[in-house]
């Protein structure tokens, strides 16, 4: 018994420094970017534009509504064809064309994101003969589309086949059985899959200098280029400038804020719906 109880704190020991190794870096990296962006946080920073060169000041207000703007086109153009390819690949049968359309999603999701802003480039940019920011929320829609599809399918196979069976001894047809019994049952979890694919994407650079670019003013329309919080960062973190670098420290700090707040109402909306289901 002295042995397996050594044995079992040892490992208990180990496991829960694993734990706190994983989550080292996340503290780390939020502790850093708070102590170097921190101070120049303020009202300004989420109200007023860019200061010129050699202007102390300013802020980043055109870019954190050009990111809003950025990831609400990704979200039209990628989450319903995610969400109708996700109940297919749920709902009905079949082999061959479910296995290819779930391996094109995988494969899709694992395409780096500077070559799905090359595509985007060539078939939005060229063809319009300008950036814009329909061009980066398309790019951001592309990332965005084969999370959706997986986390979808992945949620409405969570529910149960008897509400499937029960709608059908109703005599309900099977569009109307997916769409008034299925897909409510797993809207909580698919909305999930939502928040964390649209965080996943929100931090993406490379796509959206070829596509949205940039804009230190307030963008004149969905045709024009843009802003974004990611190419403010890029762009201010290597410039030669040290208030440009602060400015930058803060942007990213926003960035990791948002993101951490859009994971933590997923799980929220996750938890309230597992708390749904034990109820039950």
């Amino acid at each position: 018994m002295r042995w397996r109880k050594t044995v079992n704190a040892l490992m208990s020991g180990v496991t829960a420094a694993c734990a706190l190794a994983a989550v080292a870096p996340l503290v780390f990296l939020l502790g850093f970017l708070t102590w170097k962006g921190a101070s120049s946080l303020n009202l300004a920073f989420f109200t007023q534009l860019a200061k010129p060169v050699g202007e102390t000041g300013g802020g980043m207000a055109n870019a954190i509504v050009g990111s809003g703007q950025l990831l609400l086109l990704a979200a039209i153009f990628g989450v319903p064809l995610g969400l109708l390819g996700g109940i297919y690949l749920s709902e009905f049968g079949g082999w061959t064309v479910p296995f290819l359309v779930r391996y094109s999603a995988d494969l899709l999701a694992s395409v780096p994101s500077i070559v799905i802003g090359i595509f985007a480039y060539a078939v939005v940019v060229l063809p319009m003969g300008h950036f814009s920011a329909l061009a980066g929320g398309f790019a951001l829609g592309v990332m965005l589309l084969p999370i959706v599809v997986r986390n979808t399918e992945e949620f409405l196979r969570a529910v149960p086949v008897s509400l499937r069976e029960g709608a059908f001894a109703l005599g309900t047809g099977k569009w109307k059985t997916i769409v008034s019994v299925v897909v409510p049952a797993g809207l909580q979890g698919i909305l999930t899959g939502v928040l964390l694919a649209l965080a996943r994407v929100a931090g993406e650079t490379a796509p959206l200098l070829f596509t949205a670019f940039s804009n230190h003013y307030w963008a004149q329309g969905w045709s024009q280029p843009v802003a974004s919080l990611p190419v403010m960062i890029y762009t201010y973190a290597i410039s030669p400038y040290d208030d440009w670098h602060r400015q930058a420290w803060a942007a990213g700090l926003v960035l990791l804020g948002l993101v951490l707040l859009v994971n933590v109402l997923s799980r929220l909306v996750l938890a309230r719906k597992m708390a749904a289901r034990r109820l039950a």
